[in-house]
């Protein structure tokens, strides 16, 4: 009696001081105590109804506590588990010859259980049962003998709610080997007992660390309290959308909104409704567009008038009254045509006739492409006309008189050509709208037989280009 109840202490403390997880997935170890019954009579040759000969057969432990298992859950429904009891057998085989005395009785079990309850479910008298099987190898002290047996379980359990419960098992056990004695002759048990046991069940170790009552291997939140209908995660808003699938988590809604409130009614919930308090378009992210521009009326300068979204919802001028907009007008201020964006199409004949004037005062000094001193304001009174004409292209063409070798004169010309188109581009008129030629002494204007015939030969010309 000591020996076992040194070991149910002992095993105790080793399983009360481990480290514990989640004999179910939420609680993986059970312990289990309380009574057995032993038959020795009982061998694979017992015939099926003397295993309940109770008066004939069974020895009933006195203690209340003569037995107890402790088990942990291991995965796919097994359990493995060791176990102890300790019974006083005065009740012996048949056949046995016996002085009528009391001898005690203690086994050590390891079994290795598996939980049927999936595939066989039992229900009496509106409880659940939870049927197993078990299989493992045991040793048997039988007064002064002691043996080997290998050992068959059928039980089932009965749980009141996720920890306390009972279970009743019965067991099979045959001994591999005769019992080893010492001072006796005759065997106290020749082939076998048969273990009866009820037990009282503690299911422990599973792990709740929110405290929602919901364990953390069923939980999928679970480290936030949550509610045992969306798993263990919450639904802070109460509008029956958990957290996880609520995209307004903090105020209740609608589920087909994901659970976010449609406040103005205009079908668009808050979360996506840039306007949430003022009716709107889907279009228009929810917001209002009174004029029908596009442009929601908080961003429209314009709101009852309708314009482009580059004016801010306001319809763009038209200053010079063109028909083309100050936006697209390339001349703002002077009126043109549609089809030069506004500009005019070129020069005036009084402008252009000014150019050619003015280019008459474009003079360089002898045989260079060096300005005169009184040329460049000549040049910026030319670039005043150009400039009110910003589309229009214009061909800058040198000439020289007959003086000199051909291939010098073409090459002077097209440097005076190009010494003009530099200083107007640096005036801000675009080298892309200029063109530098050098005609050399081909194209004269007057005989370069005089002097006068010569200096008029010697020019440069601006023209424009249509």
């Amino acid at each position: 009696m000591k020996k076992f109840y040194s070991l149910f202490l002992t095993t105790m403390l080793v399983f009360g001081l481990s480290n514990l997880q989640a004999q179910d997935k939420n609680n993986p170890w059970q312990f289990s105590f309380g009574t057995n019954a032993i038959d020795v009579e009982a061998d694979t040759n017992t015939q099926f109804a003397d295993f309940f000969d109770v008066d004939a057969n069974w020895n009933v432990a006195k203690s209340p506590i003569s037995m107890f298992t402790v088990s942990k859950y291991i995965g796919d429904n097994l359990s493995l588990g060791f176990g102890a009891s300790f019974n006083n057998i005065s009740k012996y085989a048949t056949g046995l010859e016996l002085e009528r005395t009391t001898n005690d009785y203690f086994n050590a079990d390891v079994m290795l259980k598996y939980d049927l309850s999936d595939a066989l479910p039992i229900r009496l008298l509106g409880m659940d049962f939870e049927p197993f099987v078990g299989v493992g190898p045991g040793w048997t002290w039988f007064d002064d003998q002691n043996g080997l047996t290998g050992n068959l379980s059928l039980g089932v359990n009965h749980w009141f709610n996720d920890v306390f419960g009972f279970t009743l098992m019965s067991e099979l056990r045959h001994n591999m080997d005769n019992m080893q004695r010492t001072s006796r002759v005759v065997p106290l048990d020749e082939g076998g007992t048969m273990r009866w046991s009820a037990m009282l069940s503690v299911k422990f170790g599973g792990t709740d660390t929110d405290g929602d009552g919901i364990y953390d291997d069923h939980d999928e939140c679970p480290e936030v309290p949550g509610l045992e209908e969306f798993n263990g995660c919450p639904d802070t808003d109460s509008d029956g959308i958990q957290d996880s699938e609520d995209d307004c988590p903090m105020v209740a809604g609608l589920a087909e909104y994901n659970g976010c409130p449609d406040t103005d009614g205009d079908g668009i919930s808050d979360n996506k409704d840039r306007c949430p308090k003022v009716a709107g378009l889907e279009s228009m992210g929810g917001c209002p567009d009174t004029d029908g521009d596009g442009i929601t009326d908080t961003k429209d300068a314009c709101p009852k008038v309708a314009g482009p979204s580059e004016n801010k919802g306001c319809p763009w001028p038209d200053t010079d009254g063109d028909s083309v907009v100050d936006k697209d007008d390339n001349c703002p201020e002077v009126p043109g045509t549609v089809a030069n964006n506004g500009c005019p199409e070129g020069p005036t004949e009084d402008d252009m006739a000014k150019i050619t004037e003015l280019s008459r005062g474009i003079q360089f000094a002898f045989g260079a492409t060096t300005f005169t001193e009184g040329t460049p304001p000549v040049l910026d009174a030319i670039v005043s006309i150009i400039l009110k004409y910003p589309d229009a292209n214009f061909s800058v063409e040198g000439h020289t008189d007959s003086i000199g070798t051909k291939s010098f004169n073409q090459s002077l010309s097209e440097g005076r050509a190009a010494a003009v188109v530099d200083y107007l581009s640096s005036r801000n008129v675009s080298a892309d709208r200029l063109n530098a030629v050098g005609f050399g002494e081909n194209n004269p204007l007057d005989t370069n037989v005089s002097a006068e015939g010569r200096a008029n030969n010697r020019r440069v010309e601006i023209l424009f280009v249509k």
